[in-house]
């Protein structure tokens, strides 16, 4: 029998809580929608309270509740259970000492390179890694705890919205290497100095940082300099990717049927691997998850054997051919999230295919731009035309300024919600075209790629 991830001993030992009977468990979760057999399930204050799902994570086989009111079973009664969440987590890993972990952020791209560096970190010995989008205020912590005590490797994903909300997530996890994939203008509004704001808070990663690590970087990025500025300070050694890289220089990227083929230099060595992903922002962030693992100790063929092995994830450029009556075309779906950089990176790598039929995008709203969002959606038409789009679809009130923007040609059709416009796009495409739908995840375009999907009539697979 392997050993359990907490006892009830343990676990009050932890939070300085007070264990209400003997139960050991092998999971932890919040969401009581989630809980299996054997987890320790979490009853934190939300829009509603944790407590009331007890029973309901009982009865789905909950071993335990960490909890801050009585309940009708096992628990660790504790004074604040987000508070005894956040010890869970660095118990975890205070008692996993052999364990090197890494963190990402970024305005672009940290949830797929946290989870390609995942791959390579679960090739090369135990492993752990933060799950979905877990990098919050609640999701660092929660995948702390769930850490293994034998963990070899670990990666997390650290993200924020405002200032001061990296910082204590990245003394939480003490990592030994931290990664900016690059900064933005994503979560602007909440910045009045706007990027510099964004590059301040992105930098906060290194607060936590191991002494004597390693700070990962974009060469190619404005920011850059005092990204590693910032680094130095900690006493980080910085390595740089990207076409101005000097650690992993990017010298070429070419899109091919289902991925790419990325060639480069490491440490001044050519090095040509394949990958997946067919976006070009894939060159820099292979580069990215190739530094991250080495620093975590992980060999290099088998770094590259989980790039060329790692699949793009749901609505992040998972692409799949669709059947119809006629035949089939292909869709991109690009509907998690969406930014100007990760726009025109999409664009870019859109221009780079060569489809039998059209190349047709369906955008929906990129949200939280600050008082320049309108300008921002309207610049937009500039790459759309550099890539030879043939149609644009367009959902929501901000996106209305790059239709307006668009020469009429190219204008497919517009609608206030993404509800409205899915049938545009439905009775608009054809075989042989290549359909790329992005927007963020708000703004609700992965309904428009769901409604392109189930024109399947073959019942494929993605």
């Amino acid at each position: 029998m392997s050993e359990p991830l907490w006892t009830a001993r343990e676990i009050a030992a932890a939070t300085g809580g007070r264990a209400g009977g003997d139960f050991a468990v092998t999971g932890v979760s919040f969401d009581s929608r989630e809980i299996g057999p054997g987890d320790l399930f979490v009853a934190l204050a939300g829009v509603r309270d944790g407590h009331e799902f007890a029973a309901q994570a009982f009865k789905q086989g909950a071993a335990g509740v960490l909890a801050s009111k009585p309940v009708d079973g096992p628990s660790v009664q504790v004074a604040d259970t987000l508070k005894a969440l956040e010890d869970l987590g660095i118990a975890a890993r205070d008692r996993a000492t052999h364990a090197r972990r890494g963190a990402v952020t970024g305005s672009v791209g940290k949830t797929s390179v946290t989870q390609a560096v995942a791959a390579g970190l679960a090739r090369a010995g135990r492993s752990h890694n933060s799950v979905k989008s877990f990098n919050n205020h609640i999701g660092v912590p929660l995948t702390l705890a769930r850490m293994p005590r034998d963990t070899e490797r670990a990666v997390f994903e650290i993200g924020m919205n405002h200032a001061e909300e990296i910082v204590p997530l990245s003394r939480m996890v003490q990592p030994h290497v931290a990664a900016i994939t690059t900064v933005g203008p994503v979560h602007i509004e909440a910045f009045a100095d706007g990027e510099a704001g964004v590059a301040r808070a992105k930098a906060e990663i290194f607060a936590g940082l191991k002494p004597g690590g390693v700070a990962v970087l974009n060469a190619d990025n404005q920011w850059f300099d005092y990204l590693a500025g910032e680094a130095r300070k900690v006493g980080a050694e910085v390595w740089s990717f990207g076409q101005a890289g000097t650690t992993a220089r990017l010298l070429d990227f070419q899109p091919r049927t289902q991925g790419a083929a990325v060639r480069a230099e490491l440490d001044g060595r050519p090095l040509d691997f394949p990958i997946r992903q067919s976006g070009f922002h894939w060159g820099p962030n292979s580069l990215c998850v190739l530094l991250m693992l080495r620093a975590l100790g992980v060999e290099e063929a088998t770094a590259l054997a989980a790039l060329e092995n790692f699949e793009p994830l749901a609505g992040r450029g998972a692409e799949r051919e669709v059947h119809v009556a006629a035949g089939v075309f292909t869709l991109v779906d690009e509907s998690y999230n969406a930014n100007p950089i990760s726009m025109q990176a999409a664009f870019r790598s859109l221009g780079a295919r060569r489809p039998k039929g059209r190349r047709i995008v369906a955008l929906t709203d990129m949200l939280e731009l600050g008082p320049d969002e309108a300008q921002y959606h309207a610049a937009l038409a500039e790459p759309i035309l550099a890539a030879q789009v043939d149609l644009v679809f367009c959902a929501g009130p901000l996106m209305k300024s790059l239709f307006d923007a668009l020469p009429p040609t190219r204008r497919g059709g517009y609608a206030e919600t993404a509800a409205g416009l899915a049938p545009l796009v439905t009775t608009a495409v054809e075989p042989g075209d290549l359909v790329m739908v992005k927007g963020s995840n708000g703004s609700r375009a992965a309904s428009i790629a769901a409604a392109l999907a189930a024109l399947d009539r073959a019942g494929g697979g993605a």
